[in-house]
């Protein structure tokens, strides 16, 4: 066999080549990188985010093909985000919110409000307005957490382990279009930085030293398993854990 032979052989498709994918809370972070990773894999991208300046950024460098900026968690805004939608799409993932770990005895009603809604309410939402506007076997793929998998005080454990649930409902009443889940434990980002503060650098030597793959999880490693999920179409209604076996040593 030939050097062009060899070549040809190798030489596959992009996964996502000429699909059209919108990363909600895709101006930094695993949003970011997936976009990133789309493109890469042949694929248009969208990008939404709360921050207009930042979004401004990302949207430039990786020239996407539009982007808009509002608060996922605001549902009109959302609304009208998806209604707008010139063409139909292929993927949505949704990044948008942060953890809250307050214990939920200590809640308040908009408290506990904000603590649902900035996950579960707007998963549940973006199925509702997305339906319409994404391809049979297209994905939503949504972000959690391994939280939940160990209960534990706050509302972080409740929210995430609910989340396999939502999605679960949702591929069965949104087939053939697929929805799936992906549970992460600590990756290093920006939320992570912000969220530990001083603490960060202890953290990463920590599961630097314990994690069984000797590193920790990036938001690289997180969006290629996003497109993967994306790519496959015999995947719906399943969770997938990335957090590089921290639930085996933790």
């Amino acid at each position: 066999m030939n050097t062009a032979t060899t070549q040809a052989s190798i030489r596959r498709e992009p996964e996502l080549l000429g699909q059209t994918v919108v990363l909600i809370g895709g101006s930094a972070g695993i949003g970011f990188e997936t976009a990133r990773r789309a493109q890469a894999e042949g694929a248009n991208v969208i990008l939404t985010g709360r921050n207009p300046e930042r979004l401004q950024r990302a949207a430039g460098e990786l020239a996407a093909l539009s982007s808009a900026a509002f608060d996922a968690s605001d549902p009109a805004a959302l609304e009208r985000f998806f209604r707008d939608l010139s063409t139909h799409i292929d993927h949505v993932m949704v990044t948008a919110g942060s953890p809250s770990y307050g214990r939920l005895v200590d809640l308040d009603v908009a408290q506990a409000s904000a603590a649902f809604s900035d996950h579960l309410v707007v998963e549940q939402q973006v199925g509702r307005y997305a339906a319409d506007k994404v391809r049979p076997g297209g994905t939503l793929l949504f972000m959690g957490g391994t939280g939940g998998r160990r209960v534990g005080p706050g509302s972080y454990s409740a929210v995430t382990a609910a989340l396999p649930a939502l999605t679960a409902s949702l591929a069965l009443e949104l087939a053939p279009v697929r929805v799936n889940l992906i549970a992460a434990g600590f990756v290093d980002t920006a939320l992570s930085a912000s969220l530990l503060g001083d603490d960060l650098d202890k953290r990463r030597d920590q599961l630097q030293e314990t994690l069984p793959i000797g590193r920790v999880v990036g938001p690289a490693d997180v969006a290629a398993l996003a497109v993967h999920i994306m790519a496959n179409t015999a995947l719906t209604g399943a969770t997938y854990d990335i957090d590089g076996g921290q639930q085996l040593v933790s």
